[in-house]
């Protein structure tokens, strides 16, 4: 067993192990050798029966989502037909050589973690084997249930026990019980000594910090998801006792109304039993119960004034940190940017619109061809024209002709044609007499 009180537990399922498992008995049994004692003898076989074994150790520690694992716990998991990989051993140095796994010892030696009472049974640790770990290093192959760490599940855990407290409701100030904090991740969590392990994991990395007051471990989250953690301070420490506070009260009142409640059932029972003595003295204690009770929700009523004025106080700190950051942000953005240059700036390109538009207008005014630019008067006086000669009714012109202009015309359709032509002039000379001599003109006909 890895520690005590745990079960050891049993092979893997079939799913989780490569086909070759149950199909391929020669290959298993080349991978359930042991290693030789040099990579050099055949470097290709040692490299791929470490790539074998090494894939299935850290696959099955994310599939059991267990951060912790020993020698002996992999043993009994890759048994077959009776039979233990011999070369386990030899591929856990391997991992702890390329820091995929560490020991426990090595892990809680390098965190600051005074703050642990190692004498509750959570971790007992054997300072002969820590320091044997600490001398040799990771060129001892584990022993088989000394633990090991898995470090990449151990930082993810972390991480998810750190997102699901600032999604709870305890985030409303960073400083929560130890205790509070625990039956919060109890889902997260299977056991108390991966708690630790993961309270040790963001204590080094400088987003929890830990202190003991009163007897009782209290524990301080950084403020956002990047942020590092402030040192414990009066503050925060004034600001959780004035939380405990608050649910002590809140406890009291709530047991000092079902006091009052139960005073009240007695006054009653008594007053059918004709104990009219009785029944008075339950109800005095009702209303003596209900004065103590008043008192309590005063002082509540107070308590959580002040802690509304700190958190609101918090929030106001955010905001001034927000704007701070604003003001900063906006003077990097407009340190070159003056009112005098704006105007400057302004001005340049007034004056360059100014001189497109004469260039404009210069370029517009150049002769095409050689003609010189008609006069406006003229053009007034043309348009008079054109407006005059579209009120008049327009000509009866004969219709176009619809025969093809390719095909050859004979004379006598030719003399047909200017006969019809000048029956419409005679026609149009009888209606306007004054312009006689116009159609000829306008149909532009050499008679």
């Amino acid at each position: 067993m890895c520690s005590p009180g745990e079960a050891p537990p049993g092979p893997a399922p079939a799913g989780d192990l490569p086909p070759e498992w149950e199909t391929d008995d020669e290959r298993m049994a080349f991978l359930f050798s042991a290693f030789k004692q040099s990579r050099e003898v055949n470097s290709t076989e040692w490299d791929s029966k470490m790539a074998f074994w090494v894939g299935l150790v850290l696959a099955r520690g994310r599939r059991r989502g267990a951060v912790r694992t020993c020698l002996r716990e992999l043993q009994n998991g890759f048994e077959r037909r009776g039979s233990v990989p011999l070369g386990l051993g030899t591929v856990l140095r391997e991992l702890l050589r390329r820091g995929k796994l560490q020991r426990e010892s090595d892990f809680m030696a390098s965190v600051d973690s005074s703050w642990i009472s190692w004498g509750v049974g959570v971790f007992i640790l054997k300072p002969l084997k820590w320091t044997l770990s600490s001398v040799l290093g990771d060129s001892k192959i584990p022993e088989e249930e000394e633990v090991l760490i898995y470090v990449e599940l151990l930082q993810e855990k972390a991480e998810e026990v750190y997102r699901f407290y600032q999604n709870s409701a305890l985030s409303s100030h960073p400083v929560v019980a130890l205790s509070e904090l625990r039956s919060l991740c109890a889902g997260l969590c299977p056991d108390e000594r991966t708690f630790y392990l993961l309270l040790l994991q963001l204590q080094k990395e400088k987003r929890v910090t830990i202190l003991e007051q009163n007897g009782e471990k209290i524990v301080k989250f950084a403020r956002g998801l990047h942020a590092k953690v402030s040192p414990m301070n009066d503050v925060d420490i004034g600001v959780y006792q004035l939380m405990q506070s608050e649910q002590l009260l809140s406890q009291k009142v709530e047991s000092l109304s079902q006091e009052a409640e139960k005073c009240k059932e007695d006054a009653r029972s008594a007053c059918r039993a004709g104990k009219k003595q009785l029944a008075l003295r339950c109800l005095k204690a009702k209303r003596r119960t209900e004065r103590r009770i008043e008192e309590l929700h005063s002082k509540l009523d107070a308590v959580q004034g002040i802690l509304d004025r700190i958190y609101a106080s918090q929030t106001d700190q955010m905001v001034f940190n927000a704007y701070q950051a604003g003001v900063g942000a906006l003077k990097l953005s407009m340190k070159d940017v003056t009112v005098e240059r704006a105007e400057n700036l302004v001005d340049q390109i007034q004056e360059l619109c100014d001189t497109q538009d004469e260039v404009a207008q210069t370029l517009a005014g150049v002769g095409i061809n050689g003609l010189a630019e008609m006069d406006s008067e003229e053009l007034e006086k043309e348009l008079d024209s054109l407006l005059q000669d579209s009120s008049k009714d327009s000509l009866d012109l004969p219709p176009v002709p619809q025969k093809g202009l390719s095909a050859p015309i004979s004379d006598a359709e030719l003399e047909a044609e200017l006969e019809q032509l000048s029956v419409s002039a005679g026609d149009l000379a009888q209606k306007t007499p004054c312009a006689a001599s116009e159609p000829k003109t306008a149909l532009g006909l050499n008679l």
